[in-house]
């Protein structure tokens, strides 16, 4: 599945790699899986494309001005493919999978034709496509007013599957959709405040709530004992670790100045458990963004990894609020998992950058 044609593992030479990778639609090939059931897809979405996208434009002050020139012109291309994803009735916001017509569970046999499966906008690939363009003032004080009429209580629905204490919080919902249960995911929340800080947007409850929410479950532990239950959609504690860590470097919050001991603590310790040296990087990289001095990795052949990383993940069973379903939701028979080389590379990449500026 993964190639590598590249000279010498540096930040600039990745982002060349990078962008031959992505196709003529604009869009980085990805394949979603579920190792349990011998399940394997290519996958048209455009989460991967937008993640990658922002995480090399985050680069762009640490790269030569060459390599500047390779991010823009990835993501013009990446720029060309987002009106695919966007809502089915011509709104401003964003689906995982092509909307007109809906290609849920691209490529696939069964998935496809359930229509249970088709899930509506959310706020992780419309924050990303946000990020990644340069939106009007109207259109982000449109996305913000959108936010607050799904999140938590708005329209007189309430999340469900969440541990009691915060089925009251005004957090923003992962889902736009009027039919889909209300979801707190802490990734998609750091990235959607991600996009209300960048655009230094008017800050309302559903803001001071979801930053609770996001201090919450790290200062209680709950991210690292049971990350799916706070992260459905990413599921590990090195995913929220290196999301809320992205967040609290680009942006002074002083709602999370409190937490910032506990992700150390517990960055560190993820990083000396872990064996896979994408997922190393990664955490290596949150403690970067937040202060730390670490052992450098070591990056030679490291494709060999990619295989075996996922960023993020859909749960078969995460939609549902019953109970007794969702004792089975975190089980790996019940989920998809995703990869990306493409994306991979960007987070060595990224990993590359952020070192070499810390030694500087």
């Amino acid at each position: 599945m993964f190639t590598k044609n590249i000279v010498s593992l540096t930040t600039d030479n990745l982002i060349e790699h990078i962008a031959v990778l992505q196709d003529e639609r604009g869009l980085f090939p990805s394949f979603r899986h579920n190792p349990t059931i011998f399940y394997r897809r290519p996958d048209t979405n455009i989460f991967f494309t937008a993640t990658t996208v922002f995480t090399l434009q985050s680069l762009q002050s640490l790269v030569s001005p060459g390599t500047q020139q390779v991010i823009n012109q990835i993501s013009e291309r990446a720029r060309l493919a987002y009106p695919l994803f966007r809502n089915k009735d011509g709104l401003n916001t964003y689906n995982f999978w092509p909307t007109r017509p809906s290609q849920h569970f691209s490529n696939g046999y069964v998935f496809r034709h359930f229509e249970h499966f088709r899930i509506p906008d959310d706020i992780d690939d419309t924050a990303m496509v946000y990020l990644t363009t340069k939106p009007t003032p109207d259109d982000c004080l449109w996305l913000k007013h959108k936010l607050g009429q799904h999140a938590n209580g708005s329209q007189q629905y309430r999340i469900r599957n969440t541990y009691p204490d915060y089925r009251y919080l005004s957090a923003y919902s992962t889902w736009f959709g009027k039919h889909m249960g209300v979801d707190f995911d802490a990734c998609a929340l750091s990235n959607i405040l991600f996009f209300l800080y960048q655009y230094d947007l008017p800050r309302n409850q559903h803001d001071a709530d979801s930053l609770v929410y996001l201090r919450s479950v790290v200062e209680s532990g709950r991210y690292v004992s049971e990350p799916f239950r706070c992260a459905p959609h990413y599921a590990r504690a090195s995913l929220i670790i290196y999301h809320l860590a992205r967040l609290m470097a680009a942006f002074d919050i002083p709602e999370l100045d409190a937490v910032r001991p506990r992700l150390i603590a517990d960055g560190h310790q993820q990083l000396s458990n872990v064996r896979n040296r994408v997922e190393q990087m990664m955490l290596s990289t949150a403690l970067l963004r937040l202060g730390e001095i670490i052992p450098e990795l070591p990056v030679d052949g490291i494709e060999q990894d990619f295989d075996r990383f996922h960023f993020f993940i859909a749960g078969l069973l995460t939609a549902y609020e019953q109970p007794w379903l969702r004792r089975f939701a975190d089980r790996p028979l019940m989920q998809m998992r995703w990869q990306c080389e493409a994306h991979c590379w960007a987070l060595v990449a990224e990993y590359l950058a952020l070192l070499k500026k810390n030694k500087e």
